[in-house]
């Protein structure tokens, strides 16, 4: 699965990435929750990916809050 953020919102993105990850049997588990974090993380535009790449936040929910708010404060 490779998906980019693009031009696309923090929350946009992470509504394509959890609807995709509903098809990988992989991302559904307790034990995917690293995994599924690395792989939303690299798909985040690089000016957000480096700001949130160095607190390596492994639970998915934070991850995202997080990177919605750096896209929300570099938008304003």
């Amino acid at each position: 699965m490779e998906l980019k953020q693009g031009n696309l919102s923090v929350a946009g993105y992470a509504v394509k990435f959890e609807t995709l990850c509903a098809f990988s049997p992989h991302y559904n588990t307790v034990e995917s929750e690293n995994d599924k974090c690395v792989k939303f993380e690299n798909g985040l535009r690089p000016d957000i990916k480096h700001l949130i790449g160095f607190y390596e936040i492994r639970d998915f929910a934070n991850l995202v809050n997080k990177s919605r708010i750096c896209d929300e404060d570099g938008r304003a």
